[in-house]
């Protein structure tokens, strides 16, 4: 076999690959070849259509790792849930203290801070301080939390 015998056998082999790796019925290498090119367009969309998922799921992640703080307005008080995905040392402390300033008082509470920091706690407002607000009292923690950084 001359080198021109091996150079098309080889060239056809490579076709026939091209051919079975895009899923093409064609039989002529240009037919091949244009199949072979749509099929790395279709690549090329999915890779963007998985890259845009990736980036929505790594972006709604990062929001999970904030700190989730809900306050409900009580008769006489607030119920404050506070869940973070990650517990710094003093977390507890920072948002005790931002109660305080406020002037509210921990009427009950329970927390975790094993793996991940959870608090419920039922804050009542002092006889002096009745004008502050759910959202205050929100603001107020989630500064306490960055504080932390």
């Amino acid at each position: 076999m001359d080198s021109n015998e091996r150079k098309k056998a080889a060239m056809q082999r490579k076709l026939q690959q091209l051919r079975s790796v895009t899923n093409s019925s064609a039989m002529n290498k240009a037919s091949i070849i244009v199949d072979a090119t749509r099929y790395i367009e279709e690549l090329k969309q999915k890779e963007e259509g998985l890259n845009s998922e990736i980036e929505a799921a790594e972006s709604s992640i990062s929001q999970d790792e904030l700190p989730k703080v809900t306050v409900e307005t009580l008769e006489k008080g607030f119920l404050i849930n506070v869940f973070s995905e990650r517990n710094c040392p003093g977390m507890l402390v920072a948002i005790l203290d931002a109660f305080e300033e406020l002037g509210l008082d921990v009427l009950d509470a329970r927390v975790s801070c094993e793996d991940t920091f959870q608090l419920e706690a039922v804050g009542g407002e002092s006889e002096e301080n009745d004008s502050i607000d759910a959202q205050v009292v929100k603001q107020a923690v989630l500064q306490a939390i960055n504080s932390m950084d």
